[in-house]
């Protein structure tokens, strides 16, 4: 007899402690969608990416950084800096990081003699294009005040609020948080330059 009653014990126990244990797992299921999806992407921007395609945010979103940017056509005078600094692998086989991406707008500030003289200088170019790199996934959050270190080793500084965001005091996000495959890309307006 109290070997039953016992039995009921644990099990009328179990049972307390199974059922809240399943409700939790199959809660964050129920709102995965809203509470672990990434930010939304912000900016004046963001309305110019193609709605559709390859180019658009959802397309971008499946895609590598440096092949996601290649489909969108905001980012063409990027596309081509990043090939011919030879790094269309080194951006698509990163983890988790994040790219300021200079606009085709961002490219044309530079006057033409200067932007064709860096993109003849591969190892400028390859120093120019991965100040934009950090090698972690940065949040809307983190950009309204942050220091960063980039992959060219250099520091990036951004500060801001809400969809208000400029980096190193002068380049403003005009589209950010655009997720691709491996990496947050963060359009900027101007191209920035590492320190010398």
């Amino acid at each position: 007899m109290k070997s039953l009653r016992l039995s009921r014990t644990v099990i009328s126990g179990a049972a307390a402690v199974i059922l809240p244990v399943t409700l939790g797992v199959m809660a964050p299921q129920a709102f995965a969608d809203t509470a672990s999806a990434p930010a939304d992407p912000y900016g004046p921007a963001c309305a110019s990416v193609p709605k559709e395609g390859s180019g658009s945010l959802t397309g971008m979103a499946k895609d590598p950084v440096a092949t996601a940017a290649s489909n969108n056509p905001e980012l063409s005078t990027l596309t081509a800096a990043v090939k011919k600094a030879g790094l269309v692998d080194t951006l698509n086989n990163a983890k988790n990081i994040t790219v300021f991406a200079p606009s085709n707008e961002a490219f044309a500030k530079i006057p033409k003699a200067d932007l064709d003289k860096l993109l003849a200088d591969k190892a400028q170019l390859t120093k120019v294009l991965t100040y934009h790199v950090v090698g972690e996934k940065l949040t809307q959050q983190q950009l309204e005040k942050g220091s960063f270190k980039t992959l060219e080793g250099g520091t990036l500084t951004t500060a801001g609020s809400g969809d208000s965001i400029t980096v190193n005091g002068t380049s403003k996000i005009v589209c950010g948080s655009v997720p691709t495959a491996n990496a947050t890309v963060n359009i900027v307006d101007t191209v920035l330059m590492p320190p010398k």
